[in-house]
């Protein structure tokens, strides 16, 4: 390859033309591709992108390599920056347009399956009348259905909804915009509405009904809502009209309209503004901030049988912090409207309604930029410090949240310093100099109706940034039963201590990798080794968990995965490879004690390299695992039943295939 480089660099200087910059880099690509080593190929085509963007082929060839390995998204978007690039290669707009249809943008869809039976010819002509009949068709039954069906019911909500979906999908624009607005003119608190009524607005170019829908949706929806609202909004801030054109499409949103009022207030509108909290109090009367600053404008012109009742409100209720600022507020009546702390800006308001919302749903990136918010709202409210510390916690930015803990420590309520010391206790072990992590992990076995345990103790030592620790370590891997057979007794464990020195890695997204060498010494005296032996041991582990795993508030579906590939000297220099994955439903937090189950299926696989029968199997089976609240966060019970089969049978002197019913404990401490 390299010769075959060099020797065409040279023809194209001969023949007075530049290299390619792409052909390296493309030559590896195809040449992994050969390999079908995908992997590998695609981030090469996307270097060669790099060096060559203007080249259809390539993105052509990285897309197909993308369907490969199951990324059709990603396919598409090539695709379509194809399709932009070569507008007459009719061949990559069909594949763009299919991949569009199968990735849930039928519109898109049907506008290049349109627009291709128009201009194209011969065979991709004919596909492309074919697919866009295959979109169109449905589409316009769905939406003969549903006006029959609202002709029957003029007031379900349902059949405006999907007509006005089936509409915009089939760029029936105005049709859409009718039976979304009066979709939310049934259920107003559908804030979802307002974000697809301002899509379809600024499609149809009109503009500020699009900006006022948008606005609305932007504040008090769901954190999704809200979020790609934003995003389809220009970058600058609001003006008060758009604010009030928001609020005649949804009068009823406390968010968009306590912001109003603020920035009201800050542009000395104080009248403007004091009609706006005053809308807040009689819509929420719960809503104890705004109440306080009717209160204060009340107060500010002279109007104190007006403030009273609101004062006496905040006064008398639960918010400490808030009442102690009405008192003191009171107690300066030349400058009642100091209230920085309240709002610092109009983003502020509802901060912490959102950063709550968005932290019970999962979303902690919109958590977290939320708590940020109520943070610089309300410097001391200790549970946005904790709220803060879990979401720094939960992103694996886990300096970020120690230092939130230790804030939240000092709070005056007894049960938030509790609980943020506890945190802080589990999370600064791993940022200590010194680290001791000890586990235990008892397991029953029928199959071998013996009692096995295995456990660690290990000591690491953190030096600055260094990509390294090194650690003293002291293993125990032992069983009750000790031996099977009696002419050639088999060893079911090691039965032995192991003590060793390594390095290992930090955590990497899940992904440590450590060495040790050391000295095993057993605790029986064996027929088959030695009493003290040298022990060398190393690999990688790998552990990933996805929905709501067992410590989860809510319940919900989950996956676990953990894959481990360890060298071990002691084993003929073997090194071995395991999976272990389970998968089921969580189920939500039963009993004053805390009880959470798990309902789970298993799926497990082991080898080594050297293909020995006992270290070649597949299991899979039904389990449960379960624990209570009240116990430590690291000690878990679980039970399972597996099916199993040796992969590898040659040298096996039991059958290829058993049951096991398994019961183990796993506990760990970390200080």
């Amino acid at each position: 390859m390299p010769i075959a480089a060099t020797s065409l660099l040279a023809i194209a200087l001969a023949f007075g033309q530049a290299p390619d910059p792409a052909y390296a880099v493309l030559a590896q690509a195809y040449e992994r591709l050969r390999a079908r080593d995908y992997e590998t190929a695609v981030p090469l085509f996307r270097k060669a992108i790099v060096a060559a963007p203007a080249r259809v082929s390539i993105r052509k060839d990285l897309a197909y390599t993308l369907l490969k390995i199951g990324e059709p998204e990603d396919a598409r978007d090539q695709f379509g920056e194809a399709m932009r690039l070569d507008p007459n290669d009719h061949h990559v707009g069909i594949e763009y347009a299919f991949l569009c249809y199968e990735t849930r943008r039928q519109r898109e869809a049907r506008r290049i399956f349109d627009r291709l039976r128009q201009s194209a010819s011969g065979d991709a002509r004919a596909t492309a009348e074919q697919a866009f009949g295959n979109v169109d068709r449905p589409l316009a039954d769905g939406i003969a259905r549903w006006r029959a069906a609202i002709q029957r019911e003029p007031d379900n909500f349902s059949a405006h909804h999907e007509l006005a979906t089936l509409a915009e999908q089939r760029d029936e624009l105005d049709l859409a915009a009718t039976h979304y607005e009066r979709a939310l003119r049934l259920k107003p608190d559908q804030r979802a509405l307002l974000l697809d009524l301002g899509r379809v607005w600024k499609d149809l170019g009109k503009a500020e009904q699009a900006h006022g829908a948008l606005l609305a949706a932007s504040r008090g929806a769901e954190p999704r809502v809200t979020e790609t609202a934003r995003g389809l909004l220009p970058p600058r801030y609001p003006f008060v009209y758009e604010f009030r054109a928001a609020l005649e499409l949804d009068p009823g949103n406390v968010e968009l309209r306590r912001e109003l009022a603020y920035l009201l207030l800050q542009l000395q509108q104080k009248e403007e503004a004091e009609k706006e909290f005053r809308k807040i109090t009689e819509q929420t009367p719960e809503d104890l901030l705004s109440a306080a600053q009717l209160g204060f404008l009340r107060l500010q012109r002279k109007d104190a049988a007006g403030a009273a009742p609101l004062l006496d409100k905040v006064l008398r209720s639960d918010d400490e912090d808030l009442a102690a600022r009405v008192r003191k507020a009171m107690g300066l009546a030349e400058n009642l409207r100091r209230r920085p702390e309240v709002s610092a800006a109009p983003e502020a308001a509802g901060a912490r309604a959102m950063a709550e919302r968005s932290y019970r749903a999962g979303y902690m990136k919109d958590a977290l930029k939320y708590l940020a918010i109520a943070h610089e709202s309300d410097p001391v409210d200790f549970t946005v410090m904790l709220k803060l510390g879990y979401a720094h916690n939960m992103l694996h930015q886990d300096q970020e949240a120690l230092k939130w803990f230790a804030l939240a420590r000092r709070a005056p309520d007894p049960a938030i310093a509790r609980e943020a010391t506890r945190a802080h206790r589990n999370l600064s072990p791993q940022f200590a100099r010194l680290r001791t992590t000890a586990w235990t992990l008892p397991i029953y076995s029928s199959r071998w109706r013996d009692l096995f345990s295995y456990g660690q103790m290990k000591t690491e030592i953190r030096l600055g940034k260094l990509p390294v620790r090194p650690y003293l370590s002291m293993r125990f891997a032992g069983d009750t039963r000790r031996t099977i057979g009696r002419i050639q007794p088999q060893y079911l464990s090691e039965s032995a201590f192991i003590f060793g020195a390594g390095l290992a890695t930090p955590s990497w997204r899940g992904l440590v990798a450590w060495g040790e060498a050391g000295s095993s010494v057993s605790y029986l005296g064996r027929r088959d080794a030695q009493r003290t032996a040298p022990d060398y041991r190393g690999g990688f582990a790998f552990a990933k968990g996805f929905g709501r795993l067992l410590g989860a508030e809510s319940g919900g579906a989950f996956l676990e995965t953990h894959k481990d590939g360890v060298f071990v000297s002691r084993f003929a220099n073997t090194f071995l490879l395991y999976s272990q994955n389970r998968f089921g439903y969580t189920v939500r937090e039963m009993g004053a004690a805390g009880f959470r189950l798990q309902l789970c299926w298993n799926a497990n696989l082991t080898a080594d390299l050297k293909r020995q029968y006992w270290a070649n199997f597949a299991e899979t089976g039904p389990g449960l695992r379960f624990r209570w609240k009240a116990l430590p966060p690291a000690l878990v019970f679980t039970v399972d039943y597996l099916r199993g089969a040796h992969t590898i049978n040659a040298g096996n002197p039991r059958g290829p295939t058993y049951w096991d019913l398994r019961a183990s404990v796993w506990l760990a401490v970390t200080r």
